[in-house]
């Protein structure tokens, strides 16, 4: 399978939701369920205060993650997407939706808990140091990082393995991992602050 070379453009996510409005299944697929369940009994907190949801598509781990947060923001760059995700949670209150192509765009406001499920294997490694930056920018002091990818073969710019492994490394001078899960599918890192005492890191 042959890999794109730069960062996958608007475009193609545009083509997928215009001829699928769930291309990937995230509603009814039994993997993405069992993903989101173990990667929010993962946060280490049981509420956080802010949350930024990159790539959150149509809404479905959004709406579960709601429950946890006092405010939580979803970022997309499909606007098909964005569409659904506004229909699935617009009784939710303290939950809003942006527009955004990471990393050229991002939203105001800083966060304790910064979520990326299956999104940085999308950028291209120019993209993913970036991408580092703009989370380095708006992280809360003591503030939390969620990578989840899955690690199968892909035709992205990065398989998950080097997507995570990237970018915990270009994040190293202020957050290190703090669990580590890994399934016959998908791996889910837990990323902290460095000047966090007593806490040992897991993989």
């Amino acid at each position: 399978m042959s890999r794109h070379s730069a960062s996958l453009p608007a475009s193609y996510f545009d083509d997928c939701y215009a001829g699928d409005p769930d291309p990937w299944r995230f509603a009814t697929s039994p993997y993405e369920q069992e993903k989101y369940a173990a990667t929010l009994d993962a946060l280490p907190r049981a509420r956080y205060a802010s949350a930024l949801e990159v790539g959150c598509s149509i809404g479905v781990l959004t709406e579960a993650l709601a429950e946890r947060c006092d405010t939580l923001v979803g970022i997309d760059l499909a606007e098909r997407a964005l569409d659904q995700a506004r229909v699935r949670c617009e009784r939710l209150r303290h939950v809003c939706f942006e527009r955004a192509q990471v990393p050229d765009q991002w939203p105001d406001g800083s966060f304790d808990l910064i979520l990326l499920s299956e999104v940085v294997y999308f950028l291209d490694l120019v993209d993913v140091e970036r991408l580092v930056a703009r989370v380095r920018g708006c992280l809360r002091t003591g503030g939390e990082v969620v990578l989840v990818h899955w690690t199968g073969e892909t035709h992205y710019p990065l398989s998950g393995d080097e997507a995570a492994d990237r970018f915990i490394a270009a994040a190293a001078t202020f957050l290190r991992p703090l669990r580590g899960t890994r399934t016959d599918a998908y791996r889910l890192d837990i990323l902290g602050p460095v000047s966090v005492p007593g806490v040992r890191g897991e993989r």
